[in-house]
């Protein structure tokens, strides 16, 4: 009854959606990636890396069965959208200019979902490396960061297969260590 009445329930899940993608933003701001894989740091960089994360943790729970799994995926995409559109708010887009870029943005993160979806579930690295090139380096063919990134996004998938769902969804999630040589 005092949950209810006081939203204490509420401020624990609050507290584990929140958990949830910090971890997920911590893994997608691992210093190789940058330094040497050679990401843009970048708004648009870094916003391909916790998209990345994102598509990781959201291919993992997809088939789960349970609304708390449902839930907990809604809220963490929430939770990543409102800092998209805080950042972009930051970056000095006024009111008027935010719903579009969102709106862009959000274009980007599902279909890079959708492709990097089908490379994973291909177990293709060539096929993912290849999407990850047209996405986060339009600029340049020869991107070389784009193989050791494909792999390690494999990696990743296997190792988050490995991982109860209930032990996810508490917030209690881990990515490979990116500076582990691929």
């Amino acid at each position: 009854m005092f949950q209810k009445l006081f939203g204490f329930g509420q401020r624990s899940r609050r507290m584990v959606i929140d958990g949830l993608y910090e971890r997920i933003v911590a893994a997608s701001r691992q210093p190789v990636f940058y330094a040497r894989w050679d990401v843009p740091d970048t708004p648009l960089g870094r916003f391909e890396m916790i998209a990345l994360h994102m598509i990781l943790f959201l291919r993992r729970v997809r088939n789960e069965d349970g609304a708390a799994v449902r839930e907990v995926a809604q809220e963490v995409t929430d939770v990543f959208f409102a800092d998209v559109e805080h950042a972009i708010r930051e970056l000095g887009i006024g009111d008027m200019g935010v719903p579009k870029r969102i709106k862009k943005l959000a274009r980007m993160f599902y279909g890079r979902a959708a492709t990097y979806g089908e490379a994973i579930d291909a177990n293709d690295a060539e096929a993912l490396a290849a999407a990850m090139r047209r996405n986060i380096r339009p600029d340049d063919e020869t991107w070389m960061g784009a193989e050791p990134l494909a792999r390690y996004a494999l990696e990743a998938a296997a190792l988050l297969e490995t991982q109860k769902v209930e032990h996810l969804i508490a917030a209690d999630i881990s990515f490979p260590d990116a500076e582990r040589e691929r």
